[in-house]
This record gives C-alpha cells, sequence and structure tokens, in this order.
C-alpha cells in the first residue's frame, strides 16, 4: 500500500509477512520504491540474521539513508548484523518513546557517532533523566527513565478517568509530578541511553536486578533459538528467572543444556551451554 503524504515524501507501508515467501520482501520493497528511511523493528532484524539474510550482497539499496529501530531494544549484535549484513553506510537509529506520548524519549542524531547498543540523543523538547529508586539522578547506572518537564505531546488526561486517578497512576506515582515512562535505563557519559527492559519486568534474583534485555541479548546468540521469553518467578523465599524457548525445527531441550562438560557434546550443544553460562 502506498499513500502520498506530500510531492517531496511518500510513505511506505507494508502489509503480511515480510518473510513470505524467502524473507526478502522489504528489502526488494525498499529497491523497488528507491526507499530512503527503513523503519522497522530490533526482532525483525534479529529474525533476519537468524535466517542468515544477506541485504548487502542481494540488493542494491541505493537510496537507502536511514534504518529506524523501535519496539524493544535493539542489541549490540543487531547494529553490528546491519553494518556488516544491510549496509555500511547508513544511519542506523534504535529509537524509543510511545504511542500514549507521539514522541520519542530517546532518538537518531545523523550528525553524531553511532554507538552500537546505544541509543544515540535524548528527544528534542524533553527534559529526559534516569533516576534511582531515591529519585536522584544517576549516569552510567540503571535507573529509572524519567522526563522531569512537561512536554509538547504529553497526554493530560485518559477517557472514562474523571478524577485522573488512573492517569496519575499510570505515570506519577513513582515520583511526585515526574513522568516516569516504565523503562529500567543507563543514561552514558555520551548522553545517550541503554535500554535493559521495562522497570516493572526487572527480575531480581538474590537481590540482583537484572533487566530482561540482558537476559535476550545473551539467547538470541543461539541459532537454536528462534523466540524466548524470561519472567521472574518467587520460589523458595527468593526468585529466579524462568525462560521459555521456541527452537528452530528439529532441535530438543533436553539435559544437555545444563551439561558443562563442551567436550562431551557437538557443537550445537557448545552454543547453548555458551549462552547459559553468559
Amino acid at each position: 500500500m502506498v499513500s502520498a503524504l506530500a510531492s517531496e515524501a511518500t510513505l511506505l507501508l507494508y502489509d503480511g509477512s515480510p518473510f513470505h515467501p524467502d524473507g526478502n520482501a522489504l528489502f526488494d520493497y525498499a529497491d523497488a520504491e528507491g526507499m530512503t528511511l527503513f523503519g522497522t523493528s530490533a526482532k525483525y532484524l534479529d529474525a533476519a540474521a537468524k535466517a542468515g539474510l544477506q541485504p548487502k550482497s542481494t540488493h542494491d539499496l541505493g537510496t537507502l539513508r536511514t534504518m529506524t529501530s523501535t519496539g524493544s531494544p535493539l542489541a549490540p549484535e543487531g547494529f553490528e548484523y546491519v553494518y556488516r549484513a544491510i549496509k555500511d553506510d547508513l544511519h542506523l537509529a534504535s529509537i524509543s518513546g510511545g504511542t500514549d506520548i507521539i514522541s520519542c524519549f530517546a532518538l537518531g542524531n545523523p550528525t553524531g557517532p553511532v554507538r552500537r547498543g546505544e541509543l544515540q540523543a535524548l528527544g528534542l523538547g524533553m527534559a529526559v533523566d534516569v533516576f534511582d529508586d531515591a529519585g536522584r539522578p544517576v549516569r552510567g547506572e540503571p535507573g529509572e527513565l524519567v522526563c522531569t518537564q512537561p512536554f509538547p505531546s504529553m497526554p493530560v488526561s485518559f477517557w472514562n478517568d474523571p478524577d485522573g486517578a488512573k492517569y496519575h497512576g499510570a505515570y506519577f506515582d513513582r515520583f511526585a509530578s515526574v513522568w516516569c515512562h516504565g523503562d529500567w535505563v543507563t543514561r552514558t557519559e555520551h548522553d545517550g541511553l541503554v535500554i535493559h527492559g521495562r522497570s516493572d519486568a526487572v527480575l531480581n534474583p538474590g537481590g540482583v536486578r537484572i533487566g530482561t534485555a540482558e537476559v535476550y541479548r545473551q539467547v538470541e546468540q543461539c541459532d537454536e533459538v528462534l523466540e524466548a521469553i524470561c519472567i521472574g518467578q518467587d520460589w523458595e523465599g527468593d526468585q529466579r528467572i524462568v525462560l521459555f524457548v521456541r527452537l528452530r525445527e528439529g532441535i530438543a531441550l533436553d539435559d544437555a543444556l545444563t551439561d558443562t562438560d563442551q567436550d562431551a557434546h557437538p557443537p550445537r550443544v557448545h552454543a547453548r551451554v555458551t549462552c547459559r553460562r553468559r
């Protein structure tokens, strides 16, 4: 489906599985329409990498200047895949915001360097910061993504919420008069952000807080695993991490996953053991 926005620009939309019939549908589309900005998701890029797609070798992509990734954190390995297999002279922008704010708290900067695993810049017009549990700004360590001042696209109320209780509970209960977005992030020395996952999904085994994205980053390096989701489960007075995986066809989830004797198993098992150790 193609919809004209203006004489200078055209919005390209794709409806259907991007992996039918062979995974190249979106890259075919990019070449056919002279696409300049390719908007996608971290999950799509991970799936393309696992499918062995090499658009740099199979497509021209001469007009493509920018690729944006959202939906979930783009792992450092995702950055490497884009520049290795898709295009090396491309501005890759991992961005993060929300439908509710119609905007981004972190986005790309075409004039600045792209660092693997890092969202480049804080959103324009956004007083973005990272708070610890006591509401103090922190750098170089994980905390809550907040916005300390009102911003142009901030919603002001919810439907069917006459006293504003649901609205206040969604964003302002955590820190007084400060928008708390619910992302667990680290603000870097470059004023970029590394997103570790949703703060309400942070795992806490043995009192050590772990973002779900940190788990997924390791699991996604296992070619045998197509998809995964992890949860925290209260267990014997503590919390344990339970990981659910969908494996490639023909791969079995067996006791070898917990075996640390790499010499006793073939390479397929070695990769799985490595992920477990990480």
